[in-house]
């Protein structure tokens, strides 16, 4: 019997030529990307390349990419990473979410609230998305973050992601917008600096398109503080420490390459 294989929401396969293009980095290749010797440097370079080719499909910059170990990580930076420092200094902070956020974003935003952070979480209405007027109206004085995704992995529903992040910016210039695209990159057309531009952070996942589990990005607009997850070394430009995952960072990078030319 032939098995169709019909759950890519769930993980792709990974793409032959981005196998091969992690392969040298599994075993010929294997400096350390801090490294200064000439192994190290060589590491260091894929590793730019690849943040560069990420960056690209984004429309973003390559300082504005930070690699994690995929998107749930992706999400707890963006949302403990923003509001760690108002728990921290006792100040009085609103997250507002959707009922429908992958568990990433849910779990991470309750157990914020747990800590102190007020939460709201909009439902969405029987189209599955979320209503622009039901967002404004939730809006307060204290929305520090806002966290929507921008397509759901249930419904296959694209949220306004543009325009919520609009009302958001004209309610309080000050308030941060996150939205989990795991769902949305390389599926759909993500401009950083177009009709996303007011979108302060961004969340993908490598093994959603074509690239290795354990791989993901987090766009920080620059500008952000975004307080780390991880203490150590200054990896990412000190916002995640820890040694890069080489292999699976080169393989994300051909993976973006590859979904920029398939949505040219």
């Amino acid at each position: 019997m032939q098995r169709i294989y019909l759950d890519a929401n769930a993980t792709t396969p990974v793409h032959p030529e981005v196998v091969e293009a992690m392969r040298p980095f599994l075993a010929e290749s294997y400096g350390n990307p801090s490294s200064a010797h000439l192994h190290g440097q060589h590491a260091r370079s894929a590793v730019e390349h690849a943040r560069s080719a990420i960056a690209k499909l984004l429309n973003a910059t390559s300082k504005e990419i930070v690699f994690t170990s995929g998107g749930t990580e992706a999400d707890n930076l963006a949302l403990t990473g923003v509001l760690q420092p108002f728990l921290d200094k006792r100040q009085p902070a609103h997250l507002l979410t959707s009922q429908i956020e992958h568990h990433a974003v849910l779990y991470t935003a309750e157990s914020l609230h747990r800590r102190g952070i007020q939460l709201t979480a909009l439902a969405p209405n029987s189209d599955g998305v979320i209503d622009p007027a039901a967002f404004e109206a939730a809006l307060t004085p204290t929305t520090e973050l806002v966290s929507i995704m921008l397509a759901n992995n249930e419904t296959g529903a694209i949220q306004p992601i543009g325009k919520l992040a609009r009302i958001a910016r004209n309610y309080n210039p000050a308030i941060l917008i996150h939205t989990d695209a795991v769902q949305a990159a390389g599926k759909i057309p993500i401009d950083l600096a177009g009709e996303f531009k007011n979108v302060d952070l961004l969340s993908i996942s490598g093994h959603k398109m074509y690239a290795p589990q354990g791989t993901g990005v987090l766009f920080i607009r620059k500008g952000i503080h975004v307080a780390p997850l991880f203490h150590g070394g200054p990896h990412e430009r000190q916002r995640r420490a820890g040694t890069e995952n080489v292999p699976g960072i080169v393989a994300l990078g051909r993976a973006a390459e590859l979904a920029t030319a398939w949505l040219a």
